[in-house]
């Protein structure tokens, strides 16, 4: 199936790849009780949906509710079918549900769609969390503005609803532009603690949710409730990642092989789930604010000759082994019912990199310097995260988080690129 908003295009095939029906349907309720009836005709079937997490998501959940049995298609694979297969790839609907209808047959381990869950819910609350984030910096910004044009100095980078109320109640301006700047203020004023009200709130219920689930990533040093939330949410079953270099390549904390011909290197993953690398981004932050195994870690990093920044993606990579051990310990306590330990554990961030510390291969120490400088500049203009987003030829923009080069924990030293001579130009007499 080829899914849009508000049509949806299917061909059927057997497993010999021969076109046994095919055709366009609304998306509304009577266009799709038409599809499932065309469906239904074929009684051993099995739907494949391109993007069921994304646009065929509302037509996924409900051929799900109805009892189907359906597969999710990354768009990269239908979009390497179409280009390969004849007719010079050209992009039509009936063509998209061809090439989907194609990978579902010849790909096997497709991700089966299943009913949303509680993780969906995480997502969406963390989501709702996000933009509230986002509204409350976007109005405290516009309050600094005002504030600065009403008294000279203007207010504190760190300011609460309470402290700009009582720093306007000061201000008693006499011009006609003075008292609509006052005016804006004060609502900004009442817009900001209302919105204060909604972090607390979501804060509340997302705790809640994470405790009722059994996680215990709030455990760790710099995960709070939105990151856990956040962390759960987009990553659903963790089973999925056989391990941990299969999870750091999908959160983008993994270098990538970018050796060729002599040249034997790793750069920078670009790539990932730049969600997931923000959180890792928080996590470290916080870990270098506090006395923790992961300053530390940094420290001796820094004290080796690496740079701060290049410290700083070591630190991300080995928390991102940390998150993946400690979402692993609870789905296995969460599937074989075991007992977790009474009485005050110790931050598992903090044990997980004492026991590596003497293991640990750097990701800087497999960055050339060109690489590095490439880095550094990616990571000024892109920010807090380091990178920019996915690109549609990663593997975190599908559904699989199966990997190429970049799925092994941490690659090996680079070894010395050879130098060739450079023949001269030639120059004409």
């Amino acid at each position: 199936m080829d899914p849009h908003k508000r049509s949806a295009t299917i061909e059927v095939l057997n497993r010999s790849e021969d076109v046994l029906g095919e055709g366009r349907f609304a998306t509304d309720t009577a266009g799709y009780r038409s599809m499932l009836a065309a469906g239904r005709e074929f009684s051993s079937r099995v739907w494949a949906v391109e993007g069921a997490n994304g646009i065929g998501k509302h037509l996924a959940q409900r051929l799900i509710a109805d009892g189907e049995d359906v597969l999710d298609v990354p768009a990269k694979l239908s979009a390497r079918a179409r280009v390969f297969s004849t007719g010079q790839g050209r992009k039509t609907d009936a063509t998209d549900a061809h090439s989907i209808a194609l990978v579902a047959l010849r790909t096997p381990g497709l991700r089966a769609v299943t009913v949303d869950g509680e993780h969906v819910a995480l997502r969406l609350l963390a989501d709702r969390r996000d933009e509230l984030g986002v509204r409350r910096t976007e109005t405290v910004n516009r309050i600094h503005k005002l504030l600065l044009e009403l008294m000279p100095g203007g207010a504190k980078k760190f300011l609460t609803a309470a402290q700009a109320k009582a720093l306007v109640a000061t201000v008693k301006p006499r011009d006609i532009a003075g008292k609509t700047r006052r005016r804006i203020v004060v609502a900004l004023i009442d817009e900001l603690t209302t919105t204060d009200k909604l972090i607390k709130a979501a804060n509340k219920e997302l705790t809640e949710l994470i405790l009722a689930s059994g996680s215990r990533l709030m455990d760790l040093q710099g995960i709070g409730p939105s990151t856990a939330a956040r962390l759960l949410g987009d990553v659903g079953d963790i089973a999925r990642f056989p391990t941990k270099g299969h999870f750091a390549s999908w959160n983008g904390t993994a270098p990538i092989d970018a050796s060729s011909g002599d040249s034997d290197h790793q750069r920078l993953s670009r790539a990932g789930n730049r969600r997931l690398n923000r959180v890792l981004h928080r996590m470290a932050i916080v870990q270098l604010r506090h006395d923790t195994e992961g300053r530390r870690y940094f420290d001796r990093k820094k004290a080796a000759g690496k740079s701060s920044m290049e410290a700083l993606r070591a630190l991300k990579r080995r928390l991102s082994d940390v998150v993946y051990r400690q979402m692993v310990a609870d789905d296995d306590v969460r599937r074989f019912a075991l007992e977790l330990p009474e009485g005050p554990v110790a931050d598992p961030a903090a044990r997980a990199l004492a026991e590596e510390v003497e293991l640990v291969v750097d990701l800087a120490e497999v960055l050339d310097d060109d690489a590095v400088e490439e880095a550094v500049d990616a990571e000024l203009v892109t920010g807090p995260g380091g990178q920019m987003g996915a690109s549609t030829g990663s593997s975190a923009t599908g559904s699989d988080p199966d990997a190429g080069s970049s799925e092994k924990s941490l690659p090996g030293p680079a070894q010395p690129s050879s130098t060739r001579a450079h023949r001269p130009r030639k120059t004409r007499p």
